[in-house]
């Protein structure tokens, strides 16, 4: 859309959920141009993003032109709606209601417990490891023998999926420990590798190198953190 005006994505390096909302932006349908403003996730909060998201107060956040939109799944749908290209959510009903449903069983089910698996230790990591892998497997039926949750090009479930490719296999090789195995999960595996690797999404996919540095470096405040979330179970 050549008169749109300008898209600011509020994020912070090394954001699964900031990764969401580029992933959707860079998208091959839409390759929309924006401007990434870095937030310090364990410094203060900039007015600007207590401006833009005063009931969640945390990224992303999307601004386009002087419109606000806070929430990596609200974003990716905004972005579907308001840019110029192919959908990224299905054009069928049935399949539309199908990719959100999942896209909210990744949100709300799948992502604490496996996630929460590669950073805890002991018992509590056996557990979530227990509960996020039977979830992943529920995921995994999704791909049907497809390359991307979207078919044969990555679509609107892949977007949601998207922290589950860099994110989890360079926790794990902070963290020391393997949660997902290629003999156990062999399409999710082969998924990240295709979805990470799409010619669309490189610009927006953080350095592994980088990313690896990000984690080993905040390792004990990403722990105390989680730490923190158990404490309040």
């Amino acid at each position: 859309m050549s008169s749109s005006p300008p898209v600011k994505l509020i994020g912070f390096f090394g954001s699964p959920y900031a990764f969401r909302a580029q992933a959707a932006l860079c998208h091959f349908s839409k390759g929309v141009p924006y401007e990434l403003l870095l937030e310090d996730l364990f410094g203060t909060k900039t007015e600007l993003l207590l401006q833009l998201n005063p009931v969640h107060k945390k990224v992303p956040v999307l601004l386009h032109g002087d419109r606000a939109i806070s929430e990596s799944l609200v974003i990716a749908e905004y972005v579907d709606e308001a840019f110029d290209g192919p959908a990224l959510l299905p054009t069928d009903p049935y399949e539309r209601a199908m990719a959100r449903f999942w896209a909210d069983f990744i949100e709300n089910k799948l992502t604490k417990p496996f996630f929460m698996a590669h950073w805890v230790e002991g018992e509590a990591r056996e557990k979530f490891e227990k509960e996020g892998l039977e979830l992943l497997s529920i995921l995994e039926e999704q791909l049907k023998g497809n390359k991307f949750f979207g078919g044969d090009r990555p679509g609107y479930l892949d977007v949601a999926a998207s922290a589950l490719g860099p994110w989890s296999s360079v926790i794990q090789e902070v963290m020391g420990v393997t949660v997902v195995r290629e003999d156990e999960h062999p399409a999710i595996v082969q998924w990240a590798k295709d979805y990470c690797s799409h010619e669309a999404l490189k610009p927006c996919i953080p350095d592994r190198d980088k990313l690896l540095a990000y984690f080993t470096e905040n390792l004990e405040r990403y722990k105390t953190a989680v730490n923190a979330m158990l404490q309040q179970q």
